[in-house]
């Protein structure tokens, strides 16, 4: 029951380090291109990922979009 409840908080620890800094780099990034936040941005779901992207969008809108955050074929669109 102990490694149960180890695993839980481990997972519970992960989860909040990860949401913590994908969240930091859509509203505070210095650049659009970060590598790790594009990684954690493209790997969540649709709707939080678009208003990662919305984010992304409004602080550095006259730049190509990253990865994940493309909405055509050639990488010129924002979703």
């Amino acid at each position: 029951m102990k490694i149960i409840k180890v695993l839980t908080m481990v997972a519970i620890i992960i989860l909040g380090v990860l949401g913590w800094r994908w969240y930091s780099y859509v509203t505070n990034a210095e650049s659009p291109y970060n590598e790790v936040g594009i990684e954690l941005n493209s790997r969540m779901p649709s709707p939080i990922r678009k208003w990662g992207c919305d984010k992304l969008h409004e602080t550095f809108g006259n730049v190509l979009p990253p990865y994940g955050c493309q909405a055509d074929g050639n990488g010129q669109q924002w979703l």
